[in-house]
C-alpha cells in the first residue's frame, strides 16, 4: 500500500482562466501558451490501494475532473465509479457545488462538520443527493476516522481534520454576527492524511488565513504539505482591479512578504511544498513570471491538475 494524492484542480474558485477574466494571465491561458497551464477548481483525491478513491472537496469541475483522470474512471459492470466518499474542508461553493455532479443514485458517503453538512442541510437542491443512496456523516475536530464506503467498507485511508483559521463562506457571511462575520471553528479546517497501518502522511490546508504557533508546530517536519495559494500578495485583486476585497478579508494568507506562507514555512523543514487553490490573479500561475521563481527559490512547488504525488 502506498498513499497516493491526485491534485484533480489547483485553482481556485473561477478556475484559470476564469470565464470572466481578461487579463494577461487569462488571456495567455486561452491562446494555449505553455506558461500559462489551465487549471480547474480546487480538489483533491486521496487513496490508499490505488482502486478506492476518496475525494476532497467537489468542484464545480467535478465531471471535468473525472473525464481528464483515469484513476476515477468506471471500471467495472454498467454503473459503476471507484470514488467512495468525500470529505469537505469547508461551505464554498467551489468546495460543495460539485456535489451535485454525484447525483445519478450511486451509493457514496458525504464527510463534513456538523457546520459544513449544516449548510447542505438548508439548501434544499442538495436532496438530489438521494439519501438512500448517499450518507451524510459528520466529523469532530482532532479526531481521526476512516472515511468508508456506503456499504461500510474502508477506504485504508485515515483522516485526522483540525481547525485553521479562515472565514465562514462568502454567502454566508452575516455582518451582524460579530468577529468575522460570524465564522466558527469548524468553518475552515485542515485535513492530515496518512495510510492505514503505514508510516505514509501529508496534510492538506486549501484555505487558512494565518499561521498561528500550534498549526507550525503541527506541520513541521511533515512529507508533504498542500497549502492555500490563493494570493501572492494581500492586495493583489485590488491592484490589478479585479475585485475590492483583499486576501485578509476572503480568509486566505497571502504567498509573499514578511508575514506570508513562504516566510511562515522557511523554517518548519517539510520535505515538499506545494500551493493550491491559486486565484487566477496569482502571477504564479505564469511559470516564466518572476513571482513563480522566487516561489521556487524558497522550495515551493506550483501544484497542476493532474499532479500526483506518492507517498
Amino acid at each position: 500500500m502506498a498513499l497516493r494524492v491526485l491534485v484533480l484542480g489547483a485553482a481556485a474558485g473561477g478556475g484559470f482562466p476564469q470565464w470572466n477574466s481578461n487579463n494577461e494571465a487569462s488571456r495567455r491561458a486561452r491562446a494555449g501558451d505553455p506558461a500559462a497551464r489551465p487549471c480547474t477548481q480546487s480538489s483533491l483525491a486521496v487513496s490508499a490501494d490505488g482502486r478506492n478513491w476518496v475525494l476532497l472537496n467537489a468542484s464545480p469541475d467535478l465531471r471535468q475532473q473525472i473525464n481528464d483522470n483515469p484513476q476515477l474512471h468506471p471500471k467495472e459492470g454498467v454503473r459503476h465509479s471507484p470514488i467512495v466518499s468525500v470529505v469537505l474542508t469547508n461551505g464554498d461553493v467551489d468546495h460543495v457545488s460539485g456535489l451535485l455532479t454525484l447525483r445519478e443514485s450511486h451509493p457514496l458517503a458525504v464527510y463534513g462538520t456538523g457546520r459544513v453538512l449544516s449548510v447542505l442541510d438548508g439548501n434544499s437542491i442538495f436532496n438530489v443527493l438521494n439519501p438512500a443512496f448517499v450518507d451524510r456523516r459528520r466529523i469532530t475536530l482532532d479526531q481521526a476516522f476512516e472515511p468508508a464506503a456506503k456499504d461500510g467498507r474502508p477506504s485504508g485511508v485515515v483522516i485526522e481534520p483540525f481547525s485553521v483559521p479562515g472565514k465562514v463562506a462568502l454567502y454566508l457571511e452575516d455582518a451582524g454576527a460579530g468577529a468575522n462575520f460570524g465564522t466558527v471553528e469548524e468553518d475552515t479546517i485542515g485535513l492530515g492524511l496518512a495510510e492505514r497501518g503505514g508510516t505514509a502522511y501529508c496534510y492538506y490546508i486549501p484555505g487558512c488565513a494565518a499561521i498561528p504557533p500550534g498549526l507550525g508546530e503541527r506541520l513541521e517536519g511533515a512529507p508533504l504539505v498542500m497549502f492555500d495559494g490563493t494570493l501572492w500578495r494581500d492586495d493583489e485583486m485590488v491592484v490589478q482591479q479585479a475585485g475590492v476585497k483583499t486576501g485578509r478579508r476572503m480568509g486566505h494568507l497571502s504567498m509573499a512578504g514578511s508575514e506570508g506562507t513562504i516566510a511562515a514555512f522557511a523554517a518548519l523543514g517539510i520535505g515538499r511544498k506545494v500551493f493550491l487553490h491559486i486565484n487566477n490573479t496569482n502571477p504564479v500561475l505564469l511559470a516564466d513570471s518572476p513571482e513563480r521563481a522566487e516561489a521556487e527559490a524558497a522550495g515551493w512547488e506550483i501544484g497542476y491538475d493532474g499532479m500526483e504525488i506518492v507517498l
